[in-house]
């Protein structure tokens, strides 16, 4: 029998048994941490510098500072900003502040002031928690609000965190006007604090801001399903283990540390903090502190790799994990970590679904390949987490899916309890992002015949000349294997000839250009790239210098773009 005409049933299942308070409870990753307080009471949780604390200490701090924000009617509707680096307060706030009922805000520690004013007013912020380092910063946000005199904007609550590896005057000056330290505040909580978990898993846990490169940021909302089903997700598709040692390279502040803030404490895991990454600082956590796993973008893994042997520690001691994203890295950058010992993990995602949610997943065949085969099917970005229910490349105006055939290309989307609620206050933005049921990545990408996805740029990045589509990813990793280039970043410039033509600015390995002719080395990083790609994809010019990245080491494009319109275009460009 076919299936029958008009409006659909409801679907039925074998009873109508219905739910009940033993048999269903909203799902939030806050239990992690009373479980890890149970099952591992003594071990160490969160590890900087001198200051060592056990999962039943950080579980009595969390609950602490839960009690000390609810006795000042923080909770449910209130945010509370966390401005800091990679510091044990900064951890605790994400267990401490919802459990509270308030949303977490952590905010990237190098926005200008202005920028962090927007946020503060633009979520409410009723609490913001300031490392001593950025008391100013947050100080002169603050004057800015003021200053606009918002009635609706209330001066929060401020706590400065104290740090006793930084230099004690910054906090001195924050205590001379009258802020409460953050080790004070909690003493004002009780440690035995009867929390609630929420009473629906779709209330908000987290606020974080995408970069608003070209306009205001959004405020991407996260739920306690969303971060629950992440957090385990993170740890299953890394195959973190019990007891893993975790370093943070990866700001906090980062997508709420791509949800390893909550993992750690389902799997007990030893969070070891950085307050200022360096690959000295990376190399002395592996074989001093025990270090199993540490996340970052390319360009930190670059500089790992590219380090020279008085800050390297190798052979290593043991495998060390790292999962990479936050940009697509390149077959070479892969292939050398390969070679150093580093098991890798290459992922891909976005604020807006917590952070990674896809995985080039591992095939055991990919082993008996040559390495620069296995790293170009690795450099890929892959399959959706276990936590995300689909993800798709698409003709962004039909919402077809393309081709698998790795070379029809199309948008990214994903659909899935990790992506986000939505855009704070923003209903255009949620409008356009969740257009056809799906959420919009605005990256491009093609799906390879094994069903495997790969980015090959943001829409906004592709170069068009001559009336051809170029992927200036795809360039960048030809860029990247000449043995003079440390990093490379490729945008379109202006052509006479052809509309636009790729620029490459280029960041030169140490030593690389001593004695050399700049002008020669571009004409050679020109013909190496002329020798393996396609005339028309050949950079025309070749533009030297560090590149400008954000908090999260990701190349921050709009700034070259605007670099190459100062340039001017090309004068009678050639193929």
């Amino acid at each position: 029998m076919g299936p029958v005409s008009g409006s659909a049933a409801p679907e039925r299942d074998i009873d109508d048994l219905p739910r009940n308070d033993a048999n269903y409870t909203a799902l939030t990753p806050l239990w992690f941490l009373e479980r890890a307080a149970l099952a591992q009471p003594g071990r160490a949780s969160v590890v900087h510098g001198p200051v060592r604390y056990t999962w039943a200490d950080t579980y009595r701090r969390c609950r602490r500072l839960a009690s000390a924000l609810a006795r000042r009617s923080v909770g449910h509707g209130s945010t509370v900003a966390v401005i800091a680096p990679n510091v044990p307060a900064v951890y605790e706030a994400h267990f401490g502040v919802p459990m509270s009922g308030a949303v977490v805000n952590c905010v990237n520690i190098r926005l200008n002031a202005e920028t962090i004013a927007f946020l503060l007013e633009h979520s409410m912020a009723e609490v913001v928690m300031v490392d001593q380092e950025f008391f100013t910063l947050a100080e002169e946000s603050l004057k800015i609000i003021a200053e606009k005199k918002t009635l609706a904007f209330r001066p929060p609550i401020l706590i400065v965190i104290g740090d006793p590896t930084c230099d004690p005057k910054s906090l001195q000056y924050a205590l001379g006007k009258g802020v409460i330290e953050y080790e004070e505040f909690l003493k004002t909580g009780d440690p035995e604090f009867n929390w609630k978990p929420p009473k629906d898993e779709w209330q908000s846990i987290a606020l974080g801001y995408t970069s608003g490169t070209t306009s205001s940021p959004k405020g991407v909302v996260l739920h306690h399903r969303g971060a629950y089903l992440m957090a385990l997700s993170v740890a299953i598709v890394w195959g973190m283990p019990e007891g893993a040692v975790y370093l943070w390279t990866l700001p906090m502040f980062h997508c709420n540390g791509w949800c390893y803030t909550w993992a750690l404490a389902a799997f007990c895991g030893t969070s070891i903090c950085l307050r200022q990454v360096s690959t000295k600082a990376i190399y002395e956590g592996i074989t001093k502190q025990g270090v199993t796993h540490f996340c970052a973008a390319p360009v930190v893994l670059n500089n790992l790799i590219n380090a020279p042997a008085s800050e390297t520690f190798l052979p290593l001691p043991r495998v060390v994990n790292v999962n990479v994203a936050g940009a697509a890295p390149t077959p070479s950058l892969l292939a050398a970590l390969s070679i150093r010992g580093f098991r890798v993990t290459h992922t891909y995602g976005l604020s807006e679904t917590y952070g990674p949610s896809t995985v080039c997943a591992w095939k055991p065949e990919w082993d008996e390949l040559p390495l620069e085969e296995r790293s170009r099917l690795h450099c890929r970005q892959g399959i959706r987490y276990i936590a995300m229910e689909s993800l798709d490349v698409v003709d962004p105006k039909t919402m077809a899916p393309v081709l698998a055939d790795g070379k029809s290309y199309g948008e990214i989307v994903l659909r899935g309890n990790a992506v986000m609620k939505g855009y704070l206050k923003n209903p255009k933005a949620n409008a356009e992002a969740f257009a056809g049921g799906w959420y919009h990545s605005g990256d491009l990408g093609v799906k390879h015949p094994d069903g495997y996805i790969e980015v090959r740029d943001r829409m906004k990045d592709v170069i068009i000349s001559g009336g051809e589509n170029i992927s200036s990813l795809e360039v960048e990793k030809v860029v990247c294997t000449h043995p003079a280039v440390l990093e490379a970043s490729v945008v379109a410039r202006a052509d006479e000839r052809w509309g636009e033509s790729p620029c490459a600015f280029v960041t030169l390995k140490d030593g690389a250009a001593d004695g050399s002719d700049e002008a020669a080395l571009a004409n050679d990083i020109m013909r190496f790239c002329r020798e393996r790609m396609p005339g028309y994809w050949v950079p025309k010019s070749v533009i030297f210098g560090p590149l400008p990245k954000t908090a999260t080491g990701k190349i921050k494009k709009h700034e070259l773009r605007a670099k190459a319109k100062e340039l001017g275009p090309v004068k009678k460009s050639r193929m």
